[in-house]
């Protein structure tokens, strides 16, 4: 396969020759060979596969919300190459068994390469987890969220602990309980839905609850020199805090572009954990990732059925559904003038490759994974959920704009062809400790490598 005439995120137009599962060469004026496919990008752009790092597919236990099918479809069809599971599913993913139940689905079923995460509760078990190729532990939660698998910080001190001697990154999400306001959720909450009064969740879940939680974190992992990256970060402070240390972190498209001013929008289908913030915090959380001082965009794909998020502001879940919005709604921030192309390819593909050690993906550089996407920045449209291919058929950001793929390739397998075919095939492949174990790719020549 041959991708000609494209422009990468820096602007230099290339050609990008694909040779089984990988990238065989990236220059100016390829020659197609006589039974090559040619995919003419003139005009458009080739950026590398999005990896995005958290994900709940919701399968074993959720399957009315999402399945390894329907969820890796809707990441093909945003630009996802590569995604990583969260261990809150139904049974939770804390031991052996429930990993290898859960990749076997995944193996059978995903359309995109993915990762699986293992979590920590009273009756996880470590040595079987860190037996498998588990892509990090976590999401650990400091405070319950779905699942309910909230641990005190004595337990999560033990699991950075046992991580960082195995080797494997904690993820982490990070509120203090302690620092919750009830009160927020004291009196007159409205009615079910749309109708109910849904900025009482951010004032419950306080933004000094999530400060506090990375600031003690970020501390732990520097106890062991463990790497923890922080989830979902939805607070300037939060971010703040991991700066200078060796912690990571990643923030939401529903915290770049929803706010508390949504709230009468969107009612109980606003509703997650962390909450959105006001205005402010909003534009502020932005302006970081504009600087640079956010090293990843993810998307916390956490769909719920319409029905189940349509009860009162306390009954409902918490969660959104987003990994097929979140490319598309970046590369319309570039369209505004709010974001480079470079910093969107950074935040979701380079930086997380870069983070947790997949040396085979998150750039377009010969021996890579031919793992894809063409865009066309002229062809914005409005976001509808009855375009979306999430099995939960909703999306906070309806009618918002985004740039979606025109083409999604996996390992140089189309995955996603707009108006023609999203791929039936389920070709995805896991990483995690196995892939991290490759070979290094080979020597990169140094006028077209880096993308």
């Amino acid at each position: 396969m041959l991708i000609t005439g494209g422009a990468l995120a820096d602007g230099r137009v290339r050609d990008v020759r694909i040779d089984g599962e990988t990238i065989d060469a990236v220059a100016s004026d390829l020659e197609p060979a006589a039974d090559e496919r040619v995919i003419d990008a003139r005009g458009k752009h080739v950026l590398p596969g999005a990896i995005d790092v958290h994900v709940h597919f919701r399968e074993p236990g959720g399957l009315q919300k999402e399945t390894w099918k329907t969820g890796s479809r809707s990441a093909a069809a945003g630009g996802v190459t590569t995604v990583v599971d969260q261990p809150n599913t139904d049974p939770p993913t804390v031991d052996g068994g429930s990993f290898d139940a859960k990749a076997a689905t995944a193996a059978e079923d995903s359309l995109v390469d993915y990762g699986i995460n293992g979590g920590v509760t009273a009756a996880w078990r470590p040595e079987e987890l860190f037996d498998r190729p588990v892509f990090a532990l976590g999401e650990v939660f400091l405070a319950d969220s779905t699942g309910e698998m909230g641990i005190e910080m004595d337990r999560f001190e033990d699991a950075l602990d046992r991580a960082t001697a195995a080797g494997v990154p904690v993820t982490v999400h990070a509120e203090d309980a302690d620092r919750f306001d009830p009160d927020a959720l004291s009196g007159d909450l409205g009615g079910v839905g749309r109708r109910a009064r849904s900025e009482r969740w951010s004032a419950f879940r306080t933004p000094d609850a999530e400060a506090a939680a990375v600031e003690r974190a970020v501390a732990a992992g520097e106890d062991v020199e463990g790497h923890v990256h922080i989830a979902h970060t939805s607070t300037p402070e939060g971010i703040d805090a991991t700066a200078g240390t060796g912690a990571t972190c990643e923030v939401t498209p529903h915290h770049l572009f929803c706010s508390t001013d949504d709230c009468d929008r969107l009612g109980t289908f606003g509703r997650m954990n962390p909450p959105l913030r006001d205005p402010d915090r909003r534009a502020a959380v932005f302006e970081r990732l504009r600087d640079g001082r956010v090293d990843v965009v993810a998307t916390d794909h956490a769909p719920h059925t319409a029905a189940e998020k349509n009860r009162t502001l306390t009954e409902a879940p918490s969660g959104v559904p987003g990994v097929e919005t979140m490319l598309p709604l970046l590369l319309a921030a570039v369209r505004r003038d709010e974001l480079t192309l470079e910093r969107v390819r950074d935040v979701t593909a380079r930086n997380p490759a870069s983070i947790f050690g997949l040396e085979h993906k998150g750039a377009i550089e010969a021996g890579r994974d031919a793992d894809l996407v063409v865009v066309d920045l002229e062809d914005p449209s409005d976001i509808r959920a009855a375009a979306l291919h999430s099995k939960c058929r909703w999306t906070p950001f309806e009618g918002m704009t985004g740039v979606f793929p025109e083409i999604t390739i996996v390992r140089g397998h189309v995955a996603y062809e707009r108006d023609t075919v999203i791929g039936v095939e389920s070709f995805g492949d896991p990483i995690g400790e196995n892939a991290r174990a490759r070979d290094p790719i080979g020597a990169v020549d140094d006028a077209d490598g880096g993308r």
